[in-house]
Order: structure tokens, then sequence, then C-alpha cells
């Protein structure tokens, strides 16, 4: 039986972070079901110049992650009859990178305004992995609120902060993003090799 990995991408800046984490998913060999938000996809259009239409998802996704797609599959946000909004859909669980603060909100109190929403509200109700990944700053007291009770509701609030101990001060763009994909399927308990792990010893990288 498929059991995808679901991945909501929200209008936040941040969409590379997304690819990152798709493309280590399908590296893997991990089955992918892909939800774009409305405003995702302005926010992709304005940070890669990448298009996704319904009709011509299957193009257009690959032409974003630059590969071929595997075992991916792209559900309009807007179609909330689709299979991840219900619980009895198989997901193994879920990650929504970027995550917006509106998104975050929504999913906080169950708006379900879209299938991103409805989907991860379905993935935390039925206790399965959940990484919420929110790319905003500073942050007012709302959006903390939101977030503890994400986390009091089971999921793993992941903010994009990369380190820097994997690559140094001198890390390209690329590396930090790879680091967030990296802890993104470390907390899905997915394998992958994006990054360089802390070695316990000081100046000894591997």
């Amino acid at each position: 039986m498929r059991q995808p990995w679901i991945i909501g991408v929200s209008g936040a800046s941040g969409t590379p972070y997304a690819r990152a984490v798709i493309t280590a998913l399908l590296d893997a060999g991990e089955s992918v079901d892909l939800v774009v938000s409305r405003a995702a996809r302005l926010t992709l259009l304005d940070e890669t110049g990448a298009t996704i239409r319904d009709a011509h998802w299957k193009d257009d996704v690959s032409a974003w992650l630059g590969r071929d797609l595997g075992d991916l599959v792209y559900w309009p946000a807007g179609d909330l009859a689709a299979g991840p909004s219900s619980g009895s859909y198989p997901a193994r669980g879920m990650a929504v990178v970027p995550a917006s603060t509106a998104a975050c909100a929504g999913i906080a109190i169950g708006l379900s305004k879209d299938l991103l929403q409805r989907a991860a509200e379905v993935n935390l109700k039925e206790r399965r992995r959940t990484v919420v990944v929110p790319r905003e700053t500073p942050v007012t007291r709302s959006h903390l609120e939101h977030l503890i009770a994400l986390v009091d509701a089971g999921a793993v609030v992941l903010p994009a902060s990369p380190g820097f101990y994997g690559s140094g001060a001198d890390a390209t763009a690329g590396q930090l993003v790879d680091f967030i994909a990296g802890k993104v399927l470390d907390s899905l308990g997915v394998d992958h090799n994006l990054m360089r792990r802390w070695s316990g010893r000081l100046g000894e990288r591997r």
C-alpha cells in the first residue's frame, strides 16, 4: 500500500527549503504528496520564476524540481475532497515547509481554509509525524501562541534557522538550505546525507 509523506508549501518565503525536502524524499525512494497553497504559487514565482498550474502540474513541478517526479502526486489546494483531507488516507506524516504565520494559525485553530491546513490538522489528530517549518522574523505574541498550540497538538516546530557547524561561516546558500531540509528529514525519520553532523569534537567535521 502506498504511504506517502505529504509536503505542504505555504506562502512564506523559503520555497528552496521545500524543493530540497521533496528532492531528498524522492532520492530516498519515498512517496510524496504535494500541496501548494495559492499564496505559495506567488512566492514560488517570485523566488524561482516557476509556475505550478493544476492542469499542467506534472510538467510544472518537474521543471521546478529539475528532475523526474518519481512517486509524486500533486493535489490542488482547493480540493477539500482530496485524499489527504481524510484520516483514513494512508499518509505517513506531513511537513509544512515553509510555513507562513497564516498557515500556522489556521492549522493551530483547525480552520481548514484549504487542503494544506486540513491535511495538517488530519495528521495531527491521527497522531502522525507532523513538522512545521516557520520562516518569519521577528515574531509576535500571537505567532508564538499558535506555535505553542501546534507543539501541544503533537507537531514538531522546526524554525528555518540553519546551523553553521557543518560548513562554517563561508557556507553557501545551498548548504544552509540543505541543513534545514536535513533537520526536517530527521524529524520525519528518513535517512539522508544532506548535512554534516556534529561529531562532538571542536574543529572536526564529518
